[in-house]
């Protein structure tokens, strides 16, 4: 294959080789445990500063005793304390959860809104998350930064930017809107499997004969059936 120089033509070659090692849809490739946006955007704000198994483990008791933003909204700030605890900072993910739940409730008729100017005015949700629930939650498109995106992203040459949202809208430019969440899922999936933080491990990776980066000899790839430029 030609090896991609631009932009675009790595970034169509990454979305090829990147889904046959992490084939599934959004909704798959999520590992945040959920069912419905309610949960995912729950889940997601608890999220922030820990791990996603981390989260899994508390969100069994948290929807079990809310199960709809209108229980989460009338429930003791103290008890959903208890149950979150391990996540850490839990008592400003107590009032963001609660914040935003009585948001839902009370503008939203109990129903998360599925559009982005309506998800950032939630106590609690930025971009990062308002994508989460747009790509993964509703099918819609939504391209999550986080720093394992931020880092491949880089990496990979497709943004120089350092700031999330100006990463997104460079991102945006050359990822079909159909791909964006698959693709942001599939970065955060390869930046902790190979393109670790402080040694990539660029000897196994798919992209590494194109990606600006590499400290490894450029290979003949699989193209993927793309012919990138």
């Amino acid at each position: 294959m030609a090896i991609p120089r631009s932009p675009k033509g790595r970034a169509r070659e990454t979305i090829a080789r990147l889904s046959e090692e992490y084939p599934g849809t959004a909704q798959a490739l999520c590992a945040l445990v959920h069912h419905g946006p309610f949960q995912l955007l729950a889940a997601t704000i608890l999220s922030a500063q820990t791990t996603d198994e981390r989260v899994n483990m508390v969100t069994p008791e948290l929807f079990r005793r809310y199960p709809t933003a209108g229980d989460l909204a009338a429930a003791n700030p103290e008890d959903v304390e208890r149950i979150i605890q391990s996540t850490g900072f839990f008592r400003q993910k107590t009032k963001s959860l609660l914040g935003m739940a009585q948001a839902v409730e009370e503008r939203f008729g109990g129903e998360i809104p599925d559009a982005m100017d309506d998800l950032v005015t939630l106590p609690g949700v930025g971009r990062k998350t308002a994508n989460v629930v747009l790509s993964v939650g509703f099918g819609s498109p939504g391209l999550p930064v986080d720093t394992h995106v931020t880092r491949l992203s880089r990496r990979l040459g497709l943004t120089a930017a350092s700031d999330p949202v100006k990463i997104e809208e460079d991102l945006n430019a050359i990822v079909p809107p159909a791909e964006r969440g698959t693709f942001s899922l599939r970065l955060i999936l390869h930046g902790r499997k190979v393109c670790i933080a402080r040694k990539p491990r660029c000897e196994e990776c798919v992209l590494n004969d194109f990606c600006p980066s590499s400290t490894v000899r450029p290979q003949n790839k699989r193209s993927g059936g793309t012919k990138s430029v």
